[in-house]
């Protein structure tokens, strides 16, 4: 899937330069960049630059007059196979999981319903603006196999790998210490550095997997440059007790993975609530990120996520929906989520904050900083371009917005995929969600 070799893209274009912090926000906030009615030139899939002026006839010119143009959002956790289950009622993680997560999974050891599922998944994130995503398949080969290669086919940076479980889960579901390593080995060979592609040792969590597969998994991570590796820890309270059970020598659900060679700066945690000053400096140490799941943690009461406690120890934070527990794959929902969490506990989410957290913050904490989440010279072209309003109401709000950042948080706090006018990855406009042919909404001058 090819795109046109020099295109410039002209719109509201808004990215950022650095973390824009917690403070309250402001005009000319530090780190926040905001260029309207500029163009953004590409050139073979790569942004060459950023300018006030229209390009010569050599560019291919599309006008998005009004728009706005952000970078392709970065989802740090989520589960391909739960679209079936996604919003499933009543029960608490562990059930949950029992109930309908597993059986739902248990299907795709079918490589027709593994291959259907990934095709249906990525474009379903395309079609919610998310261009990058950390993601669980299944304990299947076949899972992985199909996700890695329809992620490929379309371009996409996509990081991923079988999921490992050897115990505590049902038939259908449970792998083994030596049938794993041989088929994480073959996928990290055929995927590990293909196109956009990263592979992860992919624990499903402490409790299903034995102290030699995470031992193994330790020793992978250790070995093939590059990989990743992505887990849940401390979502839930019977969770974290159910973990101390099983490993009595850890010190915490976190120490656990510690212990197996599983923490450095590509791993990715989700959830992260029930840790304390200990596990923060941990993962400071080691430079893991927890990937925050708000719409998860609070459809199943799992509990509040700390973020400021964790970045004021020097942790990394990102975003993710983690559908299926996760209610939606719309990143601007998740964070509107995360946004009444952190009120809960007296902190204020800005919209500069939350948005640099779903770009570059995200690309910064998977170290690809250089390659996504910023209109930077070089990074690749992966990018959304939006409505500012769709609705009546929205379209009211808008028109009242006094500046910048209160028309940007009314925009977060209303907007979702109906917004969504176009995904560009790779310079290419990706056609499963390609909805250029719809009447422009002038946006309101600022």
């Amino acid at each position: 899937m090819t795109g046109p070799r020099r295109v410039a893209l002209q719109g509201d274009l808004l990215d950022f330069t650095g973390d824009p912090g917690w403070s309250a926000p402001q005009d000319a906030h530090p780190g926040v960049r905001h260029r309207p009615g500029h163009w953004l030139l590409i050139e073979d899939g790569r942004i060459v630059d950023v300018q006030a002026t229209a390009p010569g006839p050599d560019w291919q010119r599309e006008v998005r007059t009004g728009q706005l143009i952000l970078p392709g959002f970065i989802d740090t956790h989520v589960h391909s196979p739960q679209l079936d289950v996604i919003t499933s009622y009543g029960t608490e993680l562990l059930d949950w999981l029992e109930t309908y997560t597993f059986p739902a999974e248990r299907r795709h050891a079918d490589p027709a319903v593994a291959r259907v599922g990934a095709q249906t998944f990525l474009d379903a994130l395309l079609a919610h603006g998310t261009t990058t995503a950390v993601v669980f398949p299944t304990v299947h080969k076949v899972s992985a196999d199909a996700l890695l290669s329809a992620a490929h086919a379309r371009g996409m940076r996509l990081i991923a790998g079988k999921v490992l479980m050897d115990r505590h889960a049902p038939d259908g579901l449970r792998d083994d210490v030596l049938g794993a390593e041989a088929d994480s080995r073959e996928l990290i060979a055929r995927w590990h550095g293909s196109g956009r592609l990263s592979y992860a040792m992919t624990v499903r969590f402490a409790p299903t997997s034995t102290p030699a597969q995470l031992a193994m998994a330790g020793r992978l991570l250790a070995e093939v440059p590059g990989l990743y590796m992505q887990t849940h820890v401390a979502e839930n309270r019977a969770e974290v007790a159910w973990v101390a059970e099983l490993f009595p020598e850890a010190r915490s659900y976190l120490d656990v993975y510690h212990r197996a060679g599983l923490l450095n700066e590509r791993a990715v945690l989700a959830h992260g609530i029930w840790l304390d000053d200990t596990d923060r400096a941990l993962l400071a140490d080691t430079g893991a990120q927890i990937a925050h799941s708000p719409s998860s943690n609070l459809f199943l009461g799992s509990g509040l996520f700390g973020w400021r406690a964790l970045e004021a120890a020097g942790a990394r934070v990102s975003i993710a929906s983690d559908v299926g527990g996760g209610t939606s794959l719309s990143i601007q929902r998740t964070l509107a989520d995360a946004y009444k969490m952190q009120a809960m506990q007296g902190v204020k989410l800005s919209a500069y904050k939350a948005l640099h957290t779903a770009t570059r913050g995200g690309a910064e904490a998977l170290g690809l900083a250089g390659e996504i989440g910023a209109f930077e010279p070089g990074c690749m072209a992966d990018l959304c371009i939006w409505d500012w309003a769709s609705g009546p109401v929205a379209r009211h709000r808008d028109a009242l917005a006094r500046s910048l950042h209160e028309r940007l948080f009314a925009w977060l706090m209303l907007s979702d995929e109906r917004n969504l006018r176009e995904t560009w990855v790779a310079g290419t406009r990706m056609p499963s969600n390609d909805r250029s042919d719809r009447p422009v909404r002038p946006g309101v001058p600022r």
